[in-house]
This record gives structure tokens, C-alpha cells and sequence, in this order.
């Protein structure tokens, strides 16, 4: 398998090599595009917190308008829920509830979090707060940060695509990427795992039950049994796995509740 840096030193040395090939006219290819391709697979390689927080505020402003912001009980009830959590690492926190069926939360690298009203139907506040932690927790281990260069990643590679036809409809797919990222990011099952221990955790320090975590994976994994929920069934579609993170998450709690408080 090729490895995330290999296809960006990969998709750059195409593009550049394009924009400065001296067939480009006769295969119509858009120089604009390729140079911009490029210069997306090096901000992806070297992207820093300033650059990952700004295009996150971007992103979650295009999110925000295309969907609907609750204002009414859901917003009142995250508000009690993330009630004395002001900040992640310094930075300040900002959380929305977005009215939908669709069962999701996600958390961004410029202190914005999105609750989906689907997911606070189906669990409690004691659930609810460990999905946050668990999501913060990927923020914590820059997980989304590399979710974020993968979609720089993305983004290039349509770009050199593009460049063959019209660029300039092509040219606003980072943020789509970017948004698709955060919303449905697969990370691996070992950043998996340190985010649910960082839910636990962070539902502990709460005052909730140490098995909030384990209890929201165990309703997670029912609920894409047969689900056509697509965020869930392709989240949590590979049972064994989750089987394990509940496992870890139950000795977890167990160890919580053997240790004096």
C-alpha cells in the first residue's frame, strides 16, 4: 500500500511536472490548476495548528449554511450537556446542533463542535458527553489534522483532473473535502481506541458513569445493524472491530470503579 506521503510527493511531481511540460497547450491542461494542485500537496505536508484552525473555521462556516441550526430544545439541552467545557487546549469552543436525522458529531481543530439532533435522540447525556470527548480526544491526538492533509490530498488529485477540463468549476473542492473529512473521517482502529479512552475519561471527570462510553459504542453498533443511516452503518459496519472497542471500554470502566474515588 502507498503511504499518504508518497502519494502526495507523487500527485506534486505530476502537477509540476505538467506545468512545466512543453506539451501542456497541445493537451489543453490548465496551468492555473496544476500549479494550485501543487501548491495544495505542499500546504498538506507541511499544514500547521494556525492553518488547519483557519481552514477549519472556513469549512465549518460552509457546513453551518447548508444545514439547520437548532435553536430550540436540542440547543438548550447541549448547552447543559457542555455546560463548564469553555476550551480545547487554549482554544475556545463553539458547538451547534444540526437538525437532522443523521446519527454524527464531529469536533475541529478551531474549537467548533457539531452535534446531529439524530444522534441526541438516540442517546443520554451521559452518552452524549462521551461521544464529545471521544471527538474531542481525536482533535487532542491531531487525528483530524491528518484527516484535514488527506483531504488537501484529495483536493489535489482533483485538481490535476480538473486541470485537463474546466478548472474553474473544480476549484472549490477543498472545502467539500475538508467538510467530508470531519464528518465522516475513517481513522485507524489504534486512533479509535485512544479517542474512546479519551471519551471515558472525559465523561469521568464529568461526573458521569464510567461505562458512558461503552454503553454509546454498544447503542452505536445495534443501531447500524440494519440501519440505512448512512453515516452509521459505514462508521460502525465492521462489528469484530467495534466488539473490541466495547471490550476496552468495559475494563476501562471496570477499573474506574475498582480504583478508590
Amino acid at each position: 500500500m502507498i503511504s499518504n506521503m508518497k502519494k502526495l510527493l507523487i500527485i506534486a511531481a505530476t502537477a509540476m511536472s505538467l506545468c512545466s511540460c512543453s506539451v501542456l497547450s497541445s493537451v489543453n491542461w490548465n496551468a492555473e490548476g496544476l500549479a494550485n494542485a501543487a501548491g495544495k500537496v505542499m500546504t498538506a505536508a507541511s499544514i500547521n495548528d494556525e492553518q488547519i484552525a483557519a481552514l477549519s473555521r472556513q469549512t465549518i462556516v460552509s457546513l453551518d449554511q447548508q444545514n439547520v441550526i437548532d435553536n430550540g430544545a436540542y440547543a438548550k439541552r447541549l448547552a447543559r450537556v457542555m455546560s463548564g467545557i469553555n476550551e480545547i487546549d487554549g482554544i475556545p469552543i463553539n458547538y451547534k446542533v444540526y437538525k437532522t436525522s443523521d446519527i454524527n458529531a464531529f469536533a475541529c481543530g478551531d474549537g467548533s463542535i457539531r452535534v446531529y439532533s439524530g444522534l441526541m435522540d438516540v442517546m443520554d447525556d451521559e452518552e452524549l458527553t462521551a461521544i464529545i470527548g471521544h471527538e474531542i480526544g481525536h482533535v487532542r491526538h491531531q487525528d483530524t489534522k491528518r484527516a484535514i492533509k488527506n483531504a488537501y490530498l484529495a483536493s489535489a488529485a482533483r485538481d490535476v483532473v480538473a486541470s485537463a477540463g474546466n478548472y474553474g468549476a473544480m476549484a472549490s473542492y477543498l472545502l467539500g473535502d475538508v467538510g467530508e473529512a470531519l464528518i465522516s473521517a475513517q481513522f485507524s482502529q489504534a486512533q479509535e481506541y485512544k479517542a474512546d479512552e479519551h471519551g471515558c475519561a472525559f465523561a469521568v471527570e464529568r461526573g458521569k458513569s464510567p461505562y458512558s462510553m461503552y454503553n454509546a459504542l454498544q447503542k452505536l453498533m445495534s443501531l447500524s445493524q440494519g440501519s440505512d443511516n448512512s453515516i452509521i452503518a459505514h462508521m460502525f459496519a465492521d462489528h469484530p472491530k467495534t466488539e473490541k472497542r466495547m471490550e476496552k471500554m468495559k475494563k476501562m470502566a471496570e477499573q474506574y470503579t475498582k480504583s478508590p474515588q
